[in-house]
């Protein structure tokens, strides 16, 4: 049994919009598909028949463009936005254009019952390893993760504005063999090296198909005007998880550096993420959503699809 499947028959007949329909996106809607009414929100003409082959409406538009998406006002019931902020967004570096441009487009009618939204645990910036809950003060330290955090507040505003219930999805690093760069395979044979111990960071992670299973259990049972983070149970610094993966692919260990020699060697990008250390918290995951992990530990979602 699907998880739509065991909701209440009326969720079903409901309409559900999804915004961003990418890799999560796509996999979400093949799981609310076909036993509720879905429409996906994409700006790529040519992907319109592989979204009607997943089971739902393809509407064209884009979050760039808000005087195109003026018809998507009172369309749904329920929203799941997955839109990233722009890349570059110029001299609004700290703003996400497109979280306020959908905003503003749900509230011109009947609002939708519920607003999911796909954040990032990089909201969050470095806790030094400490265990992060929900409740955590946000420090954002990489002009990407100030807009998720723009996103975030947009999403607040609107459900302040129109009474709509809001779950703000936090989501760390995503991994399946099936997914564009999902797994630490391509790195481990470039030989990107990691940190030593000494200077290493705890870093999350979640599979992507149980991503997916938590968006659609926070369309109908998400707490309403909540944050929830989603990830799985591993406790494993970043080289470990780098050490594991090689291990299981048969391919050789990365090289261990100090945090002065990497800096010298690596992109500012990877710097970035070997920047943050914290272990998230996924209580509420578990007791509010409900979700129940198929890949519990990434051990286990690399296992499970090794090559």
């Amino acid at each position: 049994m699907t998880l739509l499947g065991a909701l209440p028959s009326r969720f079903r007949r409901e309409r559900i919009l999804v915004v961003g329909c990418g890799d999560i996106g796509l996999r979400t809607v093949r799981e609310l598909c076909p036993r509720a009414r879905v429409m996906a929100l994409t700006s790529n003409a040519e992907r319109r028949d592989e979204l009607r082959a997943a089971g739902c409406t393809p509407l064209l538009g884009n979050l760039d463009h808000p005087a195109g998406l003026r018809r998507l006002a009172g369309l749904s019931h329920r929203v799941l936005h997955l839109a990233p902020p722009p890349a570059d967004a110029g001299n609004r570096w700290r703003t996400d254009p497109r979280t306020r441009a959908l905003t503003r487009v749900l509230a011109l009618r009947t609002p939708p019952k519920v607003l999911v939204y796909g954040s990032t645990s990089g909201v969050y910036g470095d806790c030094e390893g400490a265990l992060v809950r929900e409740t955590q003060v946000l420090s954002p330290q990489t002009p990407r993760a100030m807009r998720r955090q723009d996103a975030e507040a947009s999403v607040r505003a609107f459900g302040k504005q129109a009474g709509v219930a809001w779950v703000i999805l936090r989501i760390p690093g995503i991994y399946a063999l099936d997914r564009e760069g999902g797994t630490p395979a391509e790195r481990l044979r470039k030989g990107t090296p990691v940190l030593e111990a000494a200077d290493d960071v705890y870093t999350n992670h979640i599979q992507a198909d149980d991503l997916a299973r938590a968006c659609v259990l926070a369309l109908w049972r998400g707490g309403r005007q909540r944050c929830v983070n989603v990830n799985d149970d591993t406790d494993l610094k970043m080289g470990d998880y780098f050490d594991l993966a090689a291990d299981i692919y048969g391919l050789p260990r990365p090289q261990r550096l100090p945090r002065s020699t990497a800096q010298a060697q690596l992109p500012l990008v990877l710097l970035s993420f070997m920047s943050e250390s914290r272990r998230m918290c996924n209580d509420r995951m578990k007791s509010e959503l409900g979700l129940v992990l198929r890949y519990p530990t990434v051990r286990d979602g690399l296992l499970a699809h090794a090559p």
